[in-house]
């Protein structure tokens, strides 16, 4: 199972892709997980890309791809992968396609897991961390046992700043004005199949298995 994960920020994308990764037994590759482990393997890709990230520069699209497809050789990914993160344009989605034409692979499926800003903000807005452990915590779906303190280490909680409601708001617009071409061009190979991000999590894994299919 060969499928790539599309979604704004607090649409549950992360949710869908563990219970399909559990579910196809296939890896879920994140772009900050794979620059992180090119990095610490210390490969020459590894250290060109630890330059750019050290200088605090997006790693240019060229060396990402070529990051993807030394990923995608590892034994792990033989069987299938959940790509989240990548492509994040229509040439990072050539590019894609061209490294699974060199192994005879295609993708299966371009999951766009969607959901209303509001709700989305809503879902957001209600996340707490602990600043001293980094555990989180969600007012309605994971509370505190004692209010707004930690139940790890009980340390104060405190809402991030990319989780008040203006500032999800403006990642909201920036992600759509960003995505829509590579949703324009999955959509014009027919290949997107959308779900929405507030299953209830008892229901998901039949959803995604019956969509995957």
């Amino acid at each position: 199972m060969r499928v790539v994960l599309l979604g704004p920020p607090g649409s549950g994308k992360g949710t869908c892709a563990k219970i399909i990764g559990e579910m196809y037994d296939v890896p879920v590759i994140t772009t900050g997980d794979m620059l992180r482990a090119a990095v610490a393997s210390v490969s020459p890709l590894g250290v060109t890309a630890k330059g750019y990230m050290e200088r605090g520069e997006l790693v240019p699209d060229d060396l990402v791809n070529d990051l993807v497809a030394e990923r995608l050789r590892e034994p792990d990914a033989g069987n299938g992968f959940i790509l989240d993160g990548y492509p994040r344009s229509p040439k990072q989605a050539e590019a894609l396609e061209k490294i699974l034409e060199q192994t005879g692979k295609r993708l299966d499926h371009v999951l766009h897991v969607n959901l209303e800003d509001e709700t989305i903000i809503d879902r957001l807005s209600k996340r707490r961390s602990c600043p001293k452990c980094g555990a989180i915590f969600h007012l309605d779906n994971k509370p505190p046992s004692t209010s707004e303190r930690c139940d790890v280490c009980a340390t104060g909680l405190v809402q991030r700043n990319d989780d008040k409601p203006e500032v999800i708001r403006r990642r909201l617009e920036v992600y759509r004005e960003k995505t829509r071409p590579l949703l324009d061009f999955y959509e014009q190979k027919g290949a997107i199949n959308a779900i929405r991000g507030d299953i209830d999590l008892k229901e998901l894994p039949a959803t995604l298995k019956r969509v995957l299919s």
